[in-house]
């Protein structure tokens, strides 16, 4: 179901059972905002490696009860009506952290070189990280609940691929494992090599 606040609110989530930590999200998203070419620091997207098991990346839900917008002293953060993406005033905005410390999802951040508060826009309705993903392990949600059930599943599968990899490791069975990392190296040299490419003719405009 929609947002009740917002009517056409969507926000990236991942499936933390295909994220395999690769970053070409966060690579993605610095070069679309045209700061830095696949610089991670820049990124409106984060992803968080908690090895080997669990990888998941992170970015604004334009939550109904935005903590990060009540939370601003400088009341520099504000919501598109429709939409409930994060606006940040650049006049009123001084980098004062409170708005990342208030967000519960890891979405929000200051920008390393500007100093000013950052999330994701969506790219103007068509994320790029999305796009790029090379285990296609991010997904436009409507609703909290959606994001928490990816979650949720990957967490209830923990075990089961605890004892898989296990199994792995003590049988020196790596034949499997192998031509899987192969078939993951590929795809993410095809995504890079497109991203690479973007990178070149958004330059050249």
């Amino acid at each position: 179901m929609p947002s009740a606040k917002f009517a056409k609110r969507k926000f990236v989530s991942v499936d933390p059972l295909k994220c395999t930590g690769c970053g070409i999200c966060e690579y993605t998203c610095s070069q679309e905002k045209g700061e830095a070419l696949w610089n991670p620091l820049h990124s409106r997207i984060r992803v968080v490696r908690m090895k080997p098991l669990f990888n998941f990346a992170l970015a604004c839900r334009a939550c109904e009860d935005a903590k990060c917008v009540a939370a601003c002293p400088e009341k520099a953060l504000s919501q598109h009506e429709e939409t409930g993406l994060l606006i940040v005033s650049e006049k009123k905005c001084k980098g004062c952290d409170w708005c990342v410390q208030a967000c519960p999802h890891g979405g929000i951040a200051i920008h390393s070189d500007t100093g000013l508060a950052a999330a994701c826009d969506l790219c103007s309705g068509e994320p790029q990280c999305v796009e790029f993903c090379p285990e296609e392990a991010l997904v436009l949600v409507a609703t909290d609940e959606e994001a928490e059930k990816l979650m949720s599943d990957t967490i209830a599968k923990l075990p089961e691929e605890t004892e898989r990899i296990t199994n792995i490791v003590k049988n020196k069975d790596w034949k499997p494992i192998l031509a899987d990392a192969e078939k993951r190296s590929e795809k993410v040299s095809e995504k890079l090599e497109a991203l690479s490419k973007k990178g070149k003719t958004k330059k050249s405009k």
